[in-house]
């Protein structure tokens, strides 16, 4: 008999989750990992064992699009394959903590209702984040729930990297820079210091890349800048989403185009970054592709806007000794890499050409004078670390 502990990760047309054993040992052990792909148009459920392994793979139904319906449907799947293991908690990835929430909590109706009150920071996120929250609340009211907010990580933050050049009263109302993606960069100081606490003690720029994108500035652990701010909307192009733009734009669209706060909101959500630019695609290995050369400008500023901001990390650090790519793109695309490295070279950066091909974790030339490593991201894993001892209280 084992305890097992469910981590979900709701992502805007998926579902990610994970299921790991937790023991006496110093890390809880992966049981399986998958995915409801595609929730609102064709659900399909594609789980992997520890091993990498293939498990399972069905399409579901057209109801499991339903809301919470696909909450219900994968702890019906979980639970007929437990067998005499218990269920005793459930962590869920919250995008937005604000001020108050800085380190996991328990999901209790008093926590989820200040949670939902931050929707207005995260329009996009937060309430595909806190969905599944109330979908297994209502099917297993006894399970314990946490939250683990994609903001802590960079909670300790302090001016002047937290402040934004306003009246004071708006910052003393919350408008600072709050910063994300700080599941992914917790697991990798993790990696980092599992690898080698020297390592982790490296001026080291993390560059999440993927539909959503990011970088942090840490070192010991610990973040000292990052490109996001107030929203998940500043700092580098994404798949959908602008990244850093003036906000005279944004009084320009609305006083001569006339767009209103949702016309705007969506312009800058869901129609800009990569596929605004390209008019092709949000997925850059479909741009790289691509013969449309629209398709080529949009990679061109991604590719720009990651290496400017790269190097604005590098500042607030004084120097730069680990430049680590994670996410989606970071991972799997050698080019992306490639041509980020190639411009960062007068900062010592020298990328293994060879290495950076095979997606090798270690990929920079011995005469480089910053490592450059690559890190799969894995939320769910710095979700379940958090969770345990909670749980095991």
């Amino acid at each position: 008999m084992a305890d097992v502990i469910l981590v979900l990760n709701a992502g805007s047309s998926s579902l990610k989750f994970g299921l790991y054993e937790i023991g006496d040992g110093d890390e809880p052990q992966a049981r399986s990992k998958g995915q409801v792909e595609d929730i609102d148009e064709a659900p399909r459920l594609v789980v992997k064992d520890a091993a990498g392994a293939t498990v399972a793979d069905e399409p579901w139904p057209d109801g499991a699009a339903q809301p919470g319906a696909s909450v219900s449907k994968l702890i019906a799947w979980i639970e007929g394959g437990l067998g005499t293991d218990t269920l005793v908690a459930a962590g869920h990835r919250i995008v937005h903590g604000g001020r108050e929430f800085s380190a996991p909590c328990r999901l209790d109706d008093r926590t989820i209702e200040a949670l939902e009150a931050l929707t207005p920071l995260a329009p996009l996120h937060q309430p595909k984040s806190l969905a599944p929250v109330r979908a297994l609340k209502r099917l297993r009211p006894d399970l314990p729930q946490f939250g683990c907010f994609d903001t802590a990580f960079h909670h300790r933050l302090e001016p002047p990297v937290s402040r934004y050049a306003i009246p004071r009263a708006w910052e003393e109302r919350g408008v600072r820079r709050y910063g994300f993606h700080g599941l992914s960069y917790e697991h990798v100081a993790h990696r980092l210091d599992r690898m080698s606490p020297d390592l982790s003690a490296k001026r080291t720029v993390v560059a999440h890349l993927g539909n959503g994108a990011s970088l942090c500035a840490m070192r010991h652990g610990r973040s000292v800048d990052t490109s996001m701010g107030f929203t998940a909307l500043d700092g580098l192009m994404m798949g959908t989403r602008c990244g850093a733009i003036d906000p005279g734009v944004l009084l320009y669209l609305q006083r001569t185009g006339g767009l209103s706060v949702a016309e705007v909101e969506r312009l800058l959500y869901r129609e800009s970054g990569l596929l605004g630019v390209s008019g092709v695609s949000s997925d850059m290995q479909t741009l790289l592709q691509s013969g449309d050369p629209h398709a080529a400008e949009a990679v061109d500023l991604f590719v720009h806007m990651a290496v400017r901001e790269i190097a604005a990390m590098a500042a607030s650090l004084e120097g730069l000794e680990c430049l680590v790519f994670t996410g989606g793109i970071g991972e799997r695309s050698a080019e992306v890499r490639l041509r980020i490295c190639d411009r960062l070279g007068w900062l010592g950066v020298r990328i293994d050409r060879a290495a950076n091909l095979l997606n090798a974790e270690r990929i920079q030339t011995s005469d480089s004078l910053s490592k450059i490593l690559v890190i799969a991201a894995d939320e769910e894993a710095a979700m379940v670390r958090r969770v345990r001892p909670l749980a095991c209280r």
